[in-house]
């Protein structure tokens, strides 16, 4: 597992950090167009949202608050992002059929990592796990829920990688507690919880 970076820092997102995630999803892929609004918005997609929408919506989302995710920084420059909030928070999941809840307990949900081309390999995304699972446990969660990428070992496209890696969750504890697949022919997405 790559280690972090010494200086990486996390904080959780807040109006005065605003302009430190915004460069950080300017630098373009996935993160410039959605703004980290697909899970929170059941009926976007590429048709029928901007991106400016979409950065109006998170920019909302952070200014009423409570924090919309956490932030990673290396020194002073944001270089990673993760998205986490209780689980009705993200209309999209509250709608799943694969990732249906598994049962009727409070979970908090992480949905989205971003990382910037410049920091990859340095073990961000590990970092901001670790970071979540201490901000999910100071707001009083009791259960965090992933729906990592399974990749069996293999190098993935990092636009496939966005909802972490299934190795990345069970480094940190976390137990896979249910394997669901829309078809026969359609990828096995696990879920997976750490107690808190």
């Amino acid at each position: 597992m790559p280690d972090a970076p010494t200086d990486l820092a996390i904080h959780p997102l807040t109006p005065d950090r605003w302009d430190d995630l915004a460069a950080l999803f300017e630098e373009g892929g996935d993160p410039k167009w959605c703004w980290c609004q697909f899970y929170r918005e059941r009926g976007l997609d590429w048709s029928n949202s901007t991106a400016a929408d979409n950065r109006e919506r998170l920019e909302t989302l952070t200014s009423k608050g409570p924090p919309p995710g956490l932030v990673a920084y290396e020194g002073d420059r944001a270089v990673g992002w993760v998205s986490l909030a209780p689980r009705p928070a993200y209309d999209r999941l509250t709608h799943a059929k694969v990732l249906a809840p598994v049962d009727d307990q409070p979970v908090w949900s992480i949905v989205c990592f971003v990382v910037s081309r410049k920091a990859r390999g340095k073990g961000v995304a590990t970092a901001l796990l670790d970071g979540a699972i201490d901000w999910a446990r100071s707001q009083g969660a009791t259960i965090l829920e992933g729906y990592p990428s399974d990749t069996q070992g293999r190098k993935i496209p990092a636009a496939n990688a966005y909802h972490g890696t299934l190795s990345m969750f069970e480094s940190a504890g976390f137990e896979v507690v249910a394997l669901r697949q829309a078809n026969r022919s359609s990828p096995v997405r696990p879920i997976v919880r750490l107690g808190l």
